[in-house]
């Protein structure tokens, strides 16, 4: 017997493994989904055909793609296939497949939109702006560097937190899909993912903040449950919060944050790196006007992450809490 599916518009922001993963679980809740993925990589597989072919990085495109996809077991395994020798050593499939896809295509969102009906996704995929943009960081000690790709190890350099980042060129145009998916939205999702490298760099495309902050939609955030190396080196969950609101303001009315303790055998490997469990600061999170909504998230695999199912079924929660009705329905 097929499940009933809610009848939901949900938007998601963000990239990496953080919004593939989410995705996963939220497919399974409703159809009308719409990720808003950032495009500012230059590095891996992705940086290589950004350079060779002059396409817009397709790896956090293809995870989300892949993640929403409805295919054969062969199908999901071909497309994840990473070649291990000649040219093509550490190239994906799926990268090659929407690069293919784009050469004939008359544009990369129509190319990102065919590879989605090719894998017969649930929802829809879109890149945040179909400029050519890269990621510049600004340091706290003025000094700056440009690639998303050099931002960790010029952080592991200048032995200082990132101030703010910003895109060249700046201000971006967005899809202009993209921006009516946030207008219909019942929810709009927020990460999780890297916060300086894949979720604020969205924000940073022309419309995308004054949208989301003019969106009827339940605005939800969803918090890292640990540190990330060479970009939130010792944030609390409060500072993730406060470096999203300085590039992002009136974006979140609801912070989703994981209460389950790791054990100290998960945690030891991620210690030897400085990575941390994220401390929430709660009275300084509320003192925002944003609700925290505290759950155990924590996925049973052997990296530290969020599982699917339970992050889904938090977001629902959280949504029904509360009579937040979309004005237009």
């Amino acid at each position: 017997m097929t499940e009933q599916k809610e009848r939901l518009r949900i938007v998601c922001i963000g990239g990496g493994h953080g919004l593939s993963g989410m995705l996963r679980g939220l497919k399974r809740i409703t159809d009308d989904i719409t990720a808003i993925v950032t495009v500012a990589d230059d590095g891996g597989g992705s940086g290589m055909l950004r350079e060779d072919l002059g396409i817009l990085p397709p790896g956090d495109l293809r995870e989300c793609i892949l993640a929403l996809a409805n295919t054969e077991p062969t199908m999901e395994k071909l497309l994840h296939y990473r070649f291990t020798e000649g040219s093509l050593a550490g190239q994906s499939f799926g990268n090659l497949f929407l690069a293919a896809m784009n050469g004939i295509s008359e544009s990369f969102d129509e190319a990102v939109h065919k590879m989605g009906d090719v894998l017969a996704i649930t929802g829809t995929v879109l890149p945040v702006t179909t400029s050519d943009v890269h990621l510049e960081a600004e340091f706290e000690t003025g000094e700056r560097t440009i690639g998303e790709s050099k931002i960790f190890y010029a952080k592991k350099i200048n032995n200082s937190r990132i101030k703010q980042v910003r895109l060249i060129p700046q201000n971006p145009p967005a899809l202009p899909e993209s921006l009516r998916a946030i207008a219909r939205a019942d929810i709009i999702v927020i990460g999780p993912g890297s916060l300086y490298t894949s979720i604020i760099p969205n924000f940073l495309v022309d419309g995308i903040a004054e949208a989301v902050a003019a969106a009827h939609a339940k605005k939800i955030y969803v918090m890292n449950i640990m540190t990330q190396d060479g970009e939130t080196d010792g944030y609390t969950g409060f500072e993730h919060i406060q470096a999203l609101l300085r590039h992002a303001p009136n974006c979140i009315d609801v912070c989703i944050a994981n209460n389950e303790a790791i054990s100290e055998d998960r945690l030891a490997p991620y210690r030897e790196e400085g990575v941390t469990q994220i401390v929430i600061e709660r009275e300084k999170i509320e003192s925002l006007g944003i609700e925290l909504r505290e759950y155990p998230l924590v996925a049973g695999s052997r990296y530290i992450r969020h599982s699917s199912t339970k992050l889904a079924e938090a977001i629902m929660e959280v949504y029904r809490g509360t009579d937040w009705q979309h004005s237009s329905r």
